[in-house]
């Protein structure tokens, strides 16, 4: 056949694709031994250094901690002075003999004015804060006693706003109100609301009452409109009851001292007397004076790097708790916010009659006597039953130092099983453009507002943006709201993208732990516990090392006066074993552009700069070119760091360093979100 035929060219272009097919393949072949052998030098360079790296960020960690350890005691020895040198009227809450006698000389002080009273509340409510506070930092064996020493000024406190409205209950009427022709009275102060009103004018056509200037509202009963009934609301801005059914919960048992022994002619008063089981308060007395529960130490900041070196086995993922319709409250799923209403209907007092020119007015021994509602034998019926009792309807403007970002739930207190229960509530209803929930319950009962404790939970995106020395804002944007903390020193300011929200935290200043506190009691809750993993599904990092999460939180603080972190998708999808994180250099607030971020990749065993970007079409764990492997994410980042960033970041303060680690542990970014 002749050269240049058809069949020729087949053959010609067959061989030239074979030897360009094998070029490839050798070409190939060559270049994946270059990059093993690179990858193979490069291993062994980190291994070489290895040692003198953990060391380096272990020493690091540690002189922070001692630093920090160190200001913690000189602040409290501080403010033990300083508490010592106020002098007012407070005992100190280490010495057991003074807070005994604080204790005897207000049982046995006959105050009962409401605004001296309330004055001697506060104190008593500071001096149970104090004692929390001791509480966290004695030793086990002297816990019990400061426990009994809390529950019994609780007691008291609950017990002396009763007097208070007992007080002002004897002299109702020489405070009737013209139009309606009986009493209403609103009493408070920075703790307590207490709205008193007393049913004289007995009218059949009476439905209800609005106490306008605390927005509380009420539906009195039928059966109570034509009776000498007296009705007590009180809002207290804390909660003493809620640690009860959570001690409850995990069996605690009573203190095994006898609870708080008041004067015989109070012993009756109730139903928010704390010593009548049936009453709202009664979690108190004791049959339920039991321990509160202790609550557990902030994680120990402790360098985790020696423990990191070893990657566990990948744990079964967790079940999530799964809502179901059962009436007792799961205080771990839901959080009580804004304070605690107590309902009380009372007999009304006997009231003062004139007599020619004396004011004469018949003395109880009993005190105040609890009016039951609904009778027990018709309480046994069943709601749907035609003999049902009528329920007590109840309205409220929600607290502006709360913020609801659902729908709230509204739960009872049941003093017998020490639980909030949502048995006995119906119609609850939410208006949120007024801020305003209604409901109804069967019984004068306490309640309260309730709100899932992690409804902001998973995140959708974070940043942690430096904004100078020791100093940088950590930004997070949830499904329901965007809210900002911004760290100076060891400082924290909460702010919020929603106007007119939370006004007595926004802009403040004060310590990580405090923030904390306040942002859960608002319902503005980030942060995460053990029990976190049981209700919220995290971003697929179920088999990640925690040790290695929390040592990734502990390097990013370290230089986080002069690096920028953020979220990135691909952290989701980088399997369990590894977390991935966006972060760049950065100087001050301005905002980070979109330019220099880089991805990283922190696993167990070490950290390394990413090729891939937060834009690329799938994941991909190849290292970036002419970067280095290393086993602590600090000096990954030190690769890139400008002689200036460097700097920065060796002077960070350790309070700055130790407050932006808290925030990092508390929230656990890196794994919800």
């Amino acid at each position: 056949m002749a050269p240049g035929t058809p069949q020729t060219l087949i053959i010609c272009e067959d061989e030239v694709a074979r030897l360009q097919e094998e070029q490839e393949k050798q070409e190939r072949l060559e270049r994946e031994r270059r990059e093993q052998e690179e990858m193979e030098r490069l291993e062994a360079k980190d291994q070489e250094r290895r040692e003198d790296e953990l060391n380096e960020v272990r020493h690091l960690l540690e002189e922070n901690q001692v630093a920090v350890k160190r200001w913690l005691a000189d602040t409290r020895e501080k403010a033990k002075w300083d508490r010592f040198m106020l002098c007012d009227g407070r005992p100190d809450p280490s010495q057991t003999q003074e807070v005994n006698t604080y204790i005897s000389l207000w049982r046995d002080d006959p105050e009962v004015d409401a605004v001296p009273a309330l004055q001697q509340c506060s104190l008593a409510l500071q001096l149970i804060e104090a004692l929390e506070e001791e509480h966290e930092e004695v030793q086990e064996e002297e816990r019990q006693g400061l426990l009994e020493h809390i529950h019994c000024l609780q007691e008291l406190v609950h017990h002396k706003h009763l007097l208070i409205a007992q007080e002002v209950l004897n002299h109702a009427g020489s405070k009737v109100d013209i139009e309606t022709g009986n009493m209403a009275t609103v009493v408070r102060d920075d703790h307590v609301t207490l709205c008193v009103w007393a049913n004289l004018n007995k009218n059949p056509r009476f439905k209800g009452f609005q106490f306008e200037e605390v927005g509380v509202a009420f539906e009195l009963p039928k059966p109570l409109a034509l009776s000498d009934v007296a009705l007590r609301i009180l809002h207290t801005r804390y909660d003493h009851l809620s640690p009860h059914a959570r001690l409850t919960a995990l069996g605690g048992r009573p203190l095994s001292s006898s609870t708080l022994a008041l004067p015989h002619r109070d012993m009756r008063l109730s139903p928010g007397m704390l010593f009548n089981p049936q009453s709202a308060g009664s979690v108190l007395s004791d049959r339920s004076s039991r321990t509160r529960p202790v609550e557990e130490p902030e994680d120990q900041k402790q360098t985790q790097m020696e423990a990191s070196e070893e990657v566990p086995a990948e744990p079964e993922e967790p079940d999530i708790v799964e809502a179901v319709d059962v009436a007792t409250v799961d205080l771990q799923r839901y959080t009580p916010l804004g304070g605690v209403f107590y309902c009380d209907v009372f007999r009304l007092p006997p009231q003062a009659t004139l007599a020619r020119g004396w004011s004469l007015r018949q003395v109880l021994e009993r005190g105040l006597e609890a009016l039951p509602y609904p009778e027990e034998s018709s309480e046994t019926q069943p709601d749907t039953s035609p003999e049902a009792p009528e329920p007590v309807g109840l309205s409220l403007t929600v607290p502006d130092y709360v913020l609801l970002l659902k729908a709230p739930n509204v739960a009872i207190w049941d003093p017998t099983a020490i639980q909030w229960t949502t048995a006995g509530v119906s119609g609850v209803s939410y208006e949120a453009d007024q801020a305003r929930v209604s409901f109804k319950m069967g019984s004068f009962r306490a309640f309260v507002l309730l709100q899932e404790t992690y409804c902001l939970l998973p995140l959708e995106a974070w940043t942690l943006q430096p904004l100078g020395p020791d100093s940088a804002r950590l930004r997070v944007t949830s499904a329901l709201i965007t809210l900002s903390i911004t760290v100076k020193g060891h400082q924290c300011m909460l702010q919020v993208e929603q106007e007119g929200v939370l006004s007595h935290l926004q802009g403040q200043w004060m310590g990580c732990g405090a923030l904390r506190k306040a942002m859960a009691n608002a319902g503005v809750n980030l942060f995460v516990n053990e029990h976190t993993d049981r209700y919220i599904r995290s971003c697929g990092k179920v088999g990640t090392d925690p040790l290695s999460e929390h040592t990734a939180y502990e390097q990013m603080a370290l230089q986080a006066s002069a690096v920028a972190f953020s979220w990135s998708q691909w952290n989701a999808r980088c399997g369990g074993e590894h977390m991935v994180v966006q972060a760049c250099e950065h100087h001050g607030p301005a905002l980070v552009p979109g330019g220099p971020w880089s991805l990283y990749l922190l696993g167990a065993q070490r950290s390394q700069k990413l090729q891939m970007t937060e834009e690329s079409p799938a994941f991909s764990a190849e290292i970036s070119p002419d970067t280095e492997f290393h086993s602590t994410f600090l000096h990954t980042l030190r690769d890139d760091l400008s002689p200036e960033g460097g700097a920065m970041t060796k002077t960070s303060h350790f309070l700055f360093v130790d407050t932006v680690q808290s925030l990092l542990c508390a929230t656990r970014l890196l794994n919800y979100c």
